[in-house]
């Protein structure tokens, strides 16, 4: 009786463990579909995605073969890691972002290099005692300037990433000084690890798959009108269906002009990243990228009005003819808005805007 009772007891752990582990592996599965799906929803929503990840695949790959050849290592050492950081902190996803981050990081490793060895010579004249009392106070006057400096709005849209690699560099040479004798080659071979970083990155992102931040920003302005254009548009057609009719129709057409509202952060960003872009496509040097921002807020503030308007969908009193006109007017003005800036032609939108404004005084 005993040994048939443990014979049971066992086969009822045994039971537990398989349920326990098959149902831990079921969950496995499940998380490593559903990772799937998302990265195949990532991938069909913007292919460029894929292409990125491969970009950068292949400069890591390249800035690494200082590690993997004598011949390369032996001129730079453990320093040639400095080419393989500089890729994976500079490699942004467009063109822009990637030279405005490269131009940073080289100009700050200069500056910053060449002021740390600067100070590392001027407070070794102190003598010993005085030199690591001077060469702190450097430090903190420096550092706590260049942070400083980085509050500044104009700066910082720019040059933040700059300023801070140029705390870094500063900070790195002037300290390692104290105790080492060779800063300079430090510097040097510091600032050539990055050059070299830095080139592999901006040639590869330009000349394989480039995605340019100015054509995503214009297509993004012109995308924006035109969901802006839809949107009057089928609230011309809505405001005028009955009670019974309106659960039935499409409300993506209407809610369109939500994601215009929250774009102000992309189109700034996208800004900053084409004016170091190099001329290309349509778009020649010194484009005014910043009258996209202009543009971009009179798009949110007709999306703030057509939001007003949305308040109107369920009123009792309806102006059928003059409102369907002048939204009709008005949508048709901003598809040709949207068509004039994709192929950057003059928009022939002054009728029907003309006959929005003859709509709103009847």
């Amino acid at each position: 009786m005993a040994s048939s009772a443990n014979q049971e007891n066992v086969k009822g752990y045994s039971k537990s463990a398989w349920s326990w582990g098959k149902g831990y592996f079921e969950k496995i599965v499940n998380v490593v579909i559903c990772v799937a799906k998302d990265a195949k929803k990532l991938g069909e929503e913007d292919p460029r995605r894929i292409v990125h990840s491969f970009k950068v695949g292949l400069a890591i790959t390249l800035v690494s073969l200082f590690y993997y050849f004598d011949f390369l290592y032996e001129g730079f050492g453990v320093a040639a890691m400095w080419a393989v950081m500089t890729v994976v902190v500079v490699f942004e996803f467009s063109v822009g972002a990637t030279l405005g981050k490269g131009v940073n990081r080289g100009i700050a490793t200069l500056l910053g290099g060449a002021l740390g060895v600067a100070a590392h010579r001027l407070t070794s004249l102190t003598g010993e005692n005085a030199e690591s009392i001077m060469l702190g106070l450097s430090v903190f006057c420096i550092s706590a300037l260049a942070t400083f400096l980085r509050f500044f709005p104009k700066l910082k849209a720019r040059y933040d990433y700059g300023l801070l690699i140029f705390i870094l560099t500063f900070s790195l040479i002037s300290v390692s000084g104290y105790r080492d004798d060779e800063v300079i080659e430090m510097a040097h071979k510091r600032l050539s690890t990055v050059m070299i970083g830095g080139s592999a990155t901006a040639l590869i992102c330009i000349f394989i798959c480039p995605i340019w931040a100015g054509e995503d920003l214009h297509n993004l302005t012109a995308t924006n009108i035109e969901k802006l254009a839809i949107c009057l548009e089928g609230f011309g057609q809505e405001y005028f269906e009955t009670r019974d009719d309106k659960h039935k129709m499409n409300k993506a057409s209407l809610d369109g002009y939500v994601s215009v509202l929250n774009v102000k952060g992309t189109e700034e960003m996208l800004v900053n990243s084409a004016k170091w872009e190099p001329r290309h496509g349509r778009f020649r040097y010194r484009h005014p990228w910043g009258q996209y921002l202009k543009v971009g807020r009179s798009i949110r503030e007709c999306a703030y009005r057509i939001d007003a308007l949305n308040c109107y969908l369920n009123s009792e009193m309806q102006v059928k003819e003059p409102c369907t006109k002048m939204s009709s007017e008005c949508s048709c003005a901003l598809r040709e808005l949207a068509k004039g800036l994709k192929t950057m032609t003059r928009a022939m939108s002054a009728v029907p805007i003309s006959e929005s404004k003859n709509c709103g005084q009847e």
